[in-house]
């Protein structure tokens, strides 16, 4: 408990009122009368604040929200002694969020309640923690201020903002927008599992007839395909210390992410198990899972997942790939190549490749194309310009080395991977190389 500016004011004042008593004698004992009323009711109001136990605190926040966006948190407050109480309350709120509504001051009277509602917005995936709350109460002449810890704890999961993704998702799936930039490139039914006999239609391929079912019914058939079902996309995400890099606000890692999350929403779709190992810093098993089973344990797994400050290896995480892998599957490697990875990454994409289907998605700085782009008009700006071309051409090396047919490999800006993958994932699916 700690003194009021109020109490402190009074104490100035009477100390201030003191010194005229060396010159004016007679106020003397006024000024004693005075000084031993402002003890007295300092005494009696420290005994007179309210009990902690008589306060009650409530806290009423969503479990999951979405990063990047305002939310609510309301903290409802309890008065259940006999005294109103004035009050100052202040949310233990997770570390570099940004907060608005708070402190806040308010009157509750004796056995009421007022509700305070503040909003904070998550700038990072992952588990945050909202601590007890801070109640400072006045005394009842307000002398003095406790503050106190009142409450309980609350635990929020922050994932990837999923609103920005289901829009290019379900063009995707749809396959009609050629501004989402994804490609429809086959005829309606074309595929390799059979779906359905029908009847002839102009345009139907003629390899597409059903002689014998033709014969029977005494008019053209036709054998109806849809895309394979029942496969497996495993993502092998890179978590090491490239996927730190930033173009702008969001990381490589982050663009990573959202890619694995927008592929595993068109795969669920598309009838197949999704799954991931993470490798390099946080290490972690997603097994393959169908439908919204595999999409829910797929969301849930990685949204707290992040990179850090170690080397990856590739030919480690192809070891525990294949020993927890047993039916075929397609296995989609995103990391930030060097030209040193050359030889491990070829080793791991070999070694992956003797049972699965590899692609491998190397994400690119966006500096690079925009320090080649830049007007070259000095002298650094030549050499900036000479040291890009020989950093790229060096990649490009690494690249080729890896042995890669193109159609597997895409090396790629972050915030086009998204819609890369989903393209070379459909285009895969109606080519039946699975």
């Amino acid at each position: 408990m700690v003194p009021s500016r109020r109490f402190l004011y009074c104490v100035l004042g009477c100390a201030l009122t003191g010194i005229l008593v060396y010159f004016f004698p007679s106020i003397r004992e006024a000024w004693l009368a005075t000084a031993m009323v402002l003890c007295t009711l300092a005494i009696v109001d420290a005994t007179l604040v309210v009990h902690p136990s008589k306060i009650a605190v409530e806290r009423q926040l969503q479990g999951v929200w979405p990063v990047g966006h305002w939310q609510n948190v309301s903290l409802k407050i309890h008065n259940n002694s006999l005294l109103p109480l004035r009050i100052n309350v202040f949310d233990d709120y997770p570390t570099n969020w940004t907060l608005e509504g708070l402190p806040h001051q308010s009157k509750i009277t004796a056995g009421a309640f007022i509700q305070i509602t503040y909003r904070v917005l998550p700038n990072l995936r992952g588990d945050a923690e909202f601590g007890l709350p801070h109640i400072r109460v006045d005394s009842q002449f307000g002398f003095w201020q406790k503050t106190h810890r009142i409450g309980t704890c609350s635990t929020v999961k922050v994932f990837p903002d999923f609103s920005k993704l289901l829009g290019h998702t379900l063009a995707a799936t749809d396959r009609r927008s050629a501004t989402a930039g994804v490609i429809r490139k086959r005829r309606r039914g074309e595929g390799t599992d059979f779906r359905q006999l029908r009847e002839y239609r102009e345009g139907d391929s003629q390899r597409s007839i059903d002689w014998k079912a033709t014969a029977r019914h005494q008019k053209p058939i036709t054998r109806e395909f849809q895309e394979e079902r029942d496969q497996q996309v495993i993502f092998l995400l890179d978590t090491g210390r490239r996927m730190l890099s930033k173009d702008g606000d969001t990381s490589h890692f982050d663009h990573a992410l959202n890619a694995v999350i927008s592929l595993s929403f068109i795969a669920q779709k598309q009838g197949d198990a999704v799954g991931l190992l993470a490798f390099g810093g946080d290490n972690r098993w997603i097994s393959p899972h169908k439908g919204r089973i595999g999409l829910d344990r797929m969301l849930s797994g990685v949204y707290d997942l992040h990179a850090s400050e170690v080397a990856p290896d590739y030919t480690l995480a192809a070891n525990a790939l294949l020993t927890k892998l047993r039916k075929r599957a397609f296995v989609v490697l995103i990391t930030n190549l060097r030209d040193e990875d050359d030889q491990a990454m070829r080793t791991a994409c070999e070694y992956i490749s003797t049972k699965h289907l590899v692609m491998c998605a190397s994400l690119r700085e966006k500096s690079l194309d925009t320090a080649l782009t830049a007007p070259v008009e000095r002298f650094t700006d030549a050499l900036r310009y000479a040291a890009t071309l020989h950093y790229l051409q060096q990649r490009s090396d690494a690249i080729k080395r890896l042995g890669i047919r193109s159609t597997h490999l895409i090396d790629i800006a972050p915030e086009q991977l998204s819609m890369a993958l989903v393209n070379r994932y459909l285009d895969i699916k109606e080519s039946g190389q699975l």
